[in-house]
């Protein structure tokens, strides 16, 4: 078997595991996700507020791949249950941008939480040394999903796209 069957082999299977344990935890009915009303759409606006701050009506736009006219429906409907807030963007008073409320926070606070929690028990079944291996193989991923993220907000377009962290052609196996 070639490099390129075995890595293409070995994503699938671990893929497999991921949707598996998925499945696992999807059964604890205590997540906010089963008590919240949101779209998934709206879900998504709540959690890229609380990952990457306030956003102006275009940023969601572009985030979300979809128009400015779809952005201020979810926005809108947001505001009602009030998760999100509009406010003026101090360094131009022509833009809005979109923060989440207290409320909003602790939503997305506790979606965020309910996930480790979970992920926290599951990692307390394990043996030390396979804990340590997991952190190594987990420090690794992490790295590697920064990467990716850069290269992706790199190639994003718009005046908000990021330079990449390191110039240069990037090489991902062997980290």
């Amino acid at each position: 078997m070639d490099d390129g069957t075995e890595r293409s082999r070995l994503i699938a299977r671990i893929s497999e595991f991921q949707r598996d344990l998925g499945r696992a935890f999807a059964h604890a009915r205590s997540s906010p996700l089963f008590d919240s009303n949101l779209t998934m759409r709206q879900l998504r606006v709540v959690m890229i507020l609380a990952f990457h701050g306030p956003q102006s009506g275009q940023d969601l736009a572009r985030r979300l791949g979809v128009g400015l006219a779809t952005v201020t429906g979810i926005v809108d409907r947001l505001v009602n249950h009030h998760l999100v807030e509009r406010h003026e963007d101090p360094a131009d008073r022509r833009v809005r941008r979109v923060r989440l409320t207290d409320h909003g926070r602790r939503l997305a606070d506790q979606v965020i939480d309910a996930g480790m929690d979970q992920f926290r028990a599951l990692l307390s079944c394990l043996d030390l040394d396979t804990l340590r291996t997991l952190e190594s193989i987990m420090d690794k991923l992490r790295r590697a999903a920064a990467e990716l993220c850069a290269d992706h907000a790199y190639q994003a377009p718009g005046p908000a796209a990021r330079q990449p962290a390191s110039p240069g052609p990037r090489h991902r196996q062997g980290h």
